[in-house]
């Protein structure tokens, strides 16, 4: 019986393995989805299918796509859908300045100073915090952070896969909490807006929207991934016996030049944030709203993916020419060109994924299937609680399938953010939701789009390993992440907080 259960999990994880390997690429899969609307547009609506909107009462129903309108709307539409979906200019411009920040060195030398900086019992903690924390610069702490654990680990005479699962869950396992705004955030919010917008026309998300939450949730993720490391990780891996390598170049100490571009960017944020802080403080401060003074509806919050661009802009620019980084203007072009390569295959997906959307809304399919969800979910009875935590369970399970954060979002939006708005919950708390539920299984899903090159590093340290003796290893922190962020959750609606700036839990009225 031992055996049999030993054999359980591995089974287990190669069926949804196999499951997840079968999906079309997910730009194939968006074009489906979106044919797929297209056709149901005209089922639906030679049915007689209807719906009553809950707040006027008027009838709601289907649009047919086949049809010569339809047909006129998909063709005039098509270039617009796209060019007009959310998340691709928020993200574009974002990563234009990120781009900047990691071409010159700041992201790398940054994350290094941190982990040379900590104190011995602290290190732990310190690799997986700069692990939560690299997600500002997209996925740099898969390719630097993670390595340079075991590396440091290794340098210090403990276990060296120990050092890289503990900054491993702190990239993967804790993508949806940060001290600051990252290029995930203008995505994630674009998507869930261009959702909302089924049920209001007029609703819009800021990328500041779940701030709140991710703050607090990243010394808790911070404290769990070391609990975790230090209690059960450690204690199971033993003692190190493997290959040691004979330099630790990626552990070299910051130099002086390196140093003064350190600081040169900071002065430069500094300077940035004082320009924000002298727009927002006086009651008629210029980045506030003309009208009303407000902060929370104001140019600056509706545009802080600008103020994203410009820091990352800035700092990399300070940072290059002072470190030597940047001998000319078009190195700092080259940055801004090499993040807009990596950007190639999401703007094939958004193509497909706007196509989707306008359909799914343009149709009243996604204000039909909500209103009935919506239905069913309360007549079921349950509670906020019960609600979120099972949406949690969801998210987590579809990411074991489905490693892009963003393509699930955009799938998943459409019809839960409808569906959840109509039950009086705002969109901000789906979206929030949705991330916990989507961080807590990345590290054990060999879907994710960086598992095989954490499994080429585990087995730099032991040769013999594969993709179970990393999903063993991360599996305790993904349990420990999913009850750790279940429990925030639950205090959070008690406590009735808000998830970010203007950000509350339920919808008025």
């Amino acid at each position: 019986m031992t055996t049999a259960r030993a054999q359980l999990l591995p089974r287990f994880l190669g069926a949804i393995e196999k499951v997840g390997n079968a999906l079309p690429h997910p730009a194939t899969l968006f074009a489906i989805l979106a044919a797929s609307v297209v056709f149901l547009s005209w089922l639906l609506s030679e049915l007689g299918v209807t719906a009553i909107h809950p707040k006027d009462g008027s009838i709601i129903e289907p649009i047919n796509l086949i049809s010569r309108s339809g047909l006129h709307w998909i063709l005039e539409h098509t270039v617009r859908n796209y060019t007009g979906f959310a998340p691709l200019g928020t993200v574009m411009v974002a990563l234009l300045g990120i781009g900047v920040a990691e071409k010159s060195g700041l992201m790398a030398t940054s994350l290094r100073l941190l982990v040379h900086a900590a104190p011995r019992r602290l290190l732990t903690f310190v690799i997986v915090l700069a692990g939560v924390m690299s997600n500002i610069a997209s996925d740099v702490g898969y390719v630097l952070l993670v390595p340079l654990g075991a590396i440091i680990f290794l340098s210090i005479g403990r276990h060296p896969i120990a050092g890289l699962a503990a900054a491993f869950a702190g990239v993967s396992g804790g993508f949806s909490a940060n001290l600051l705004l990252g290029t995930i955030d203008p995505l994630l919010a674009g998507i869930t807006q261009e959702a909302a917008r089924i049920i209001d026309v007029e609703y819009t998300i800021t990328p500041a929207c779940n701030y709140y939450f991710m703050f607090v949730s990243t010394f808790i993720i911070a404290s769990l991934g070391t609990w975790v490391t230090e209690k059960i990780v450690v204690p199971r891996l033993g003692v190190y016996e493997g290959p040691k390598p004979d330099q630790f170049d990626d552990m070299k100490p910051v130099t002086a030049a390196e140093k003064k571009g350190l600081w040169w960017s900071a002065a430069v944020n500094l300077l940035l944030m004082g320009v924000v802080v002298w727009g927002l403080v006086p009651a008629n401060g210029f980045l506030r709203d003309i009208e009303t003074g407000s902060v929370l509806h104001s140019p600056f919050m509706h545009g802080i993916v600008t103020f994203i661009f410009l820091g990352g802009l800035l700092a990399g620019v300070a940072y290059g020419f002072a470190a030597g980084t940047f001998k000319s203007d078009s190195d700092i072009v080259t940055g801004m060109k090499e993040s807009m390569e990596t950007l190639a295959l999401f703007m094939v997906l958004v193509f497909f994924a706007a196509q989707f959307v306008a359909y799914f809304k343009y149709t009243n399919l996604g204000m039909i299937l909500a209103i009935g969800g919506a239905e069913g979910l309360k007549a079921s009875g349950l509670g906020p609680i019960p609600l979120m935590l099972s949406f949690i369970i969801l998210s987590a399970a579809l990411n074991l399938t489905m490693g892009s954060a963003s393509a699930k979002w955009a799938f998943m939006a459409p019809i839960f953010v409808p569906m959840f708005m109509l039950l009086g919950y705002t969109p901000e708390l789906v979206q929030g939701v949705y991330r916990i539920g989507d961080s807590t299984t990345n590290m054990i899903s060999p879907m994710m789009s960086f598992f095989a090159l954490i499994v080429a590093f585990v087995q730099k340290y032991d040769p013999k390993a594969g993709i179970g003796t990393v999903i063993a290893t991360m599996l305790p922190y993904s349990v420990a992440f999913t009850i750790g962020w279940m429990i925030l959750l639950v205090i959070w609606l008690l406590r009735g907080l808000p998830l970010g700036p203007g950000a509350g839990l339920y919808l008025a009225g």
